[in-house]
């Protein structure tokens, strides 16, 4: 068989506050987190939202810790992954690839280069596909591969998403179910299902299967934990005036409360780690808008972790995508070109969306004048002497 390797793939996080504008500026920086018309604004506009973004990121870090668990519980996934693999006959070497901060996906390629590694399952550990998050690492993966031929020798294959796997849902079902114990009344406990956002026009322009794959994900959990509890999917983290997947969850939130909801768990659906998402947003923010809607009880299901049955349900994973045909990265969802993420179909006058847009534009514009004219030394400003 040759060496193999797995390459597990996660968003990355801040070690320490430091590092917090500059993984901004990385994440800002990639077109698919932000779709604009013209690629030459990208880094500029990264570097404006970072910069601004900072102080409030800073503080939502600190209230964790000063820093992100990502990494440290990532590396711990996979070494726990490379444990069970050996245990059941299939020893492999896992490397470690986060998007926007250390150890950088290049870094994990680098030191796959050197292993001699000759065959290679790239395992994102999201476990539904969205073009910003699985997509966004494969786009860059797959540009290593088409300008390095020596990678071009190793054998490849992709698991775009694992959102159905048995020992998934299991494990999910399991923590929840541990979770539901804890209350007087378990079976009156309403399930939140809380996962990521995605911009709605990735969903209904670029055929992104994000929304699809959560909404499946949910009814197999609901299914595999065979409890009559009412649940609600809905999805956080929006950024911008853009229209994202709805609900929103904090609208959720305020929407259960209003109907009388007392006991409440909050299921963190699309992800498998503990970070700024579920410590800070969940833990902390939703909790307030929780309580502020009357909901007496708010409770969270940990993230997975390095939960044996879900470590267990990775192994499988890999196992099975070396006996299969290989999946390539020309068979995953791309974006399309040009794809906006503020869709707009006609000038609207007043406080909407589109005018939103175009003021955005419009300062954007400004903003990238008054840089060249501080740099430069020359422009309207300094004609009048305000600069």
């Amino acid at each position: 068989m040759g060496r193999v390797g797995v390459l597990l793939l996660n968003l990355g996080g801040p070690d320490e506050l430091k590092d917090v504008r500059p993984f901004l500026y990385n994440l800002f920086s990639d077109p698919e987190i932000i779709r604009l018309p013209f690629t030459w604004l990208q880094k500029p506009l990264a570097w404006l939202i970072s910069s601004l973004r900072a102080k409030k990121s800073q503080e939502n870090y600190r209230q964790i810790g000063g820093g992100s668990p990502l990494r440290k519980i990532t590396e711990a996934q996979g070494q726990a992954l490379a444990q069970k693999l050996k245990a059941i006959g299939a020893d492999a070497r896992v490397y470690i690839g986060m998007r926007y901060w250390h150890p950088f996906t290049e870094e994990a390629i680098a030191q796959i280069k050197k292993d001699s590694i000759s065959r290679l399952v790239i395992l994102p550990l999201y476990p539904q596909f969205s073009i910003s998050t699985s997509g966004s690492s494969f786009r860059v993966l797959e540009e290593m591969w088409a300008s390095d031929s020596s990678l071009q020798q190793i054998d490849y294959t992709l698991v775009p998403s694992w959102y159905d796997s048995p020992g998934y849902l299991q494990a999910m079902a399991e923590l929840i179910s541990q979770e539901l114990d804890k209350f007087a009344n378990s079976d009156e406990v309403h399930i939140f299902f809380s996962a990521h956002g995605v911009p709605q026009s990735y969903v209904e322009e670029a055929g992104d299967p994000y929304q699809k794959e959560i909404q499946q994900c949910t009814r197999l959990i609901m299914r595999t934990l065979n409890k009559p509890n009412k649940h609600t999917l809905a999805y956080q983290s929006r950024v911008g005036p853009v229209e994202w997947l709805k609900p929103y969850t904090e609208d959720a939130l305020e929407t259960l409360g209003a109907e009388g909801v007392k006991d409440l768990l909050v299921v963190p659906i699309s992800f498998v780690s503990e970070h700024i998402e579920t410590l800070q947003e969940i833990d902390i923010e939703y909790r307030e808008i929780a309580e502020a809607a009357q909901i007496e009880n708010f409770q969270r299901v940990p993230a997975l972790n390095t939960h044996p049955v879900f470590i267990e349900s990775l192994a499988h994973l890999v196992t099975e995508s070396l006996e299969k045909k290989p999946c390539t990265f020309d068979q995953v969802t791309h974006p399309k070109d040009n794809m906006k993420m503020y869709p707009q179909h006609k000038w609207q006058w007043g406080l909407t969306t589109a005018a939103e847009v175009w003021n955005g534009r419009l300062a954007m514009l400004g903003f990238l004048a008054l840089v060249f004219e501080i740099v430069s030394g020359y422009g309207p400003l300094h004609l009048v002497g305000l600069l």
